[in-house]
C-alpha cells in the first residue's frame, strides 16, 4: 500500500510534464509580415522564431504580403529563417497579396514556399535610390564618366542579387533559371505559374489547407532532416509588440 502511495505522485508528475511537452508541441506559430520589408520586420520575425524555439513548437508560418524593401533587412530575415531549428513556411496570402523583390528572396530562403490562389511573387530586380538622369540632356564628358561609373555599380548589384538569389534556390532544390530571370529580367508569377515551374511547393486556399498539405512533408533544417506532422495543430498567432510598432 505504502509502495502505491509513493507510486502515485510520481505517475502524476510523468502525466503533467508530458501532457505539458504535448501541449507546447501542438502548436504552430503565426505571424503575419505586411508592407516594406524594414527593420521592424527583422524586430518581429526575430521574436517570433524565438517564441517559436522556446515554445518547441513544430512549425513556424510567415505570412507574406510585401512590395519589397531594404537589401540589409532582407539578409538578416534570410540568415534568421537559415539557421533557425524551426521549420519555417512563407505563405504569400490572402489572395491579391504579393512577394515582390525582397519578398522573392524571403520566399526562396523558406524550408517550404507557399502560396495562395490570386497572388504572385517576382520583380527581383535591385533598385537603387537616388536620382535620374535627364535622358534629353546633353552629356558632358564628365557626365559620360560618371554615368559609367553608375552603370558598373548596378551591375555590380545585380550579379550579386542574382548569385544570392540562385545559391537560395540551389539550396532549397528550387528553379534556379528562373531566380536568375527574375533578378536580371524582373520575371514575375502568379501562384499557379510558380508551383509549375517549381518555383514554390505548394498552393493553399489558407493557413487549415496549408496545414493538411504540409503533413508528412520531408524538410531540412541545419543539421537534420525532419518530417512535417501537421495534422491537429493549433494555430497561435504573435502580434508585433511594442518595439516593432515605436520602429
Amino acid at each position: 500500500m505504502l509502495k502505491r502511495l509513493l507510486i502515485l505522485p510520481v505517475l502524476l508528475a510523468v502525466f503533467w510534464i508530458h501532457a505539458a511537452f504535448s501541449n507546447v508541441s501542438s502548436t504552430a506559430i503565426l505571424l503575419e509580415v505586411k508592407g516594406p520589408i524594414g527593420p521592424p520586420s527583422v524586430s518581429y520575425i526575430e521574436r517570433a522564431l524565438k517564441d517559436a524555439a522556446s515554445r518547441q513548437s513544430p512549425l513556424l508560418i510567415l505570412q507574406l504580403d510585401t512590395p519589397g524593401g531594404l537589401d540589409a533587412s532582407m539578409r538578416e530575415i534570410i540568415q534568421l529563417l537559415m539557421t533557425s531549428p524551426v521549420p519555417v513556411v512563407t505563405f504569400v496570402a490572402p489572395s491579391g497579396a504579393r512577394a515582390a523583390s525582397a519578398g522573392t528572396y524571403i520566399l526562396y530562403a523558406s524550408h517550404v514556399a507557399a502560396m495562395a490562389p490570386g497572388t504572385n511573387l517576382g520583380a527581383a530586380t535591385p533598385v537603387q535610390l537616388g536620382g535620374v538622369t535627364d535622358p534629353g540632356r546633353q552629356e558632358s564628358d564628365a557626365d559620360n564618366l560618371s554615368s559609367s561609373g553608375e552603370s558598373d555599380m548596378q551591375s555590380k548589384i545585380i550579379n550579386d542579387a542574382e548569385a544570392y538569389l540562385r545559391s537560395l534556390a540551389q539550396l532549397r532544390g528550387r528553379n534556379v533559371e528562373w531566380a536568375v530571370q527574375a533578378v536580371r529580367n524582373a520575371k514575375s508569377l502568379s501562384a499557379e505559374e510558380a508551383l509549375q515551374k517549381n518555383v514554390i511547393d505548394i498552393v493553399a486556399t489558407h493557413v487549415p489547407d496549408l496545414l493538411a498539405q504540409l503533413d508528412g512533408k520531408e524538410i531540412k533544417l541545419i543539421n537534420q532532416t525532419k518530417v512535417l506532422r501537421t495534422s491537429g495543430l493549433t494555430i497561435k498567432k504573435i502580434e508585433p509588440d511594442w518595439h516593432t510598432q515605436l520602429l
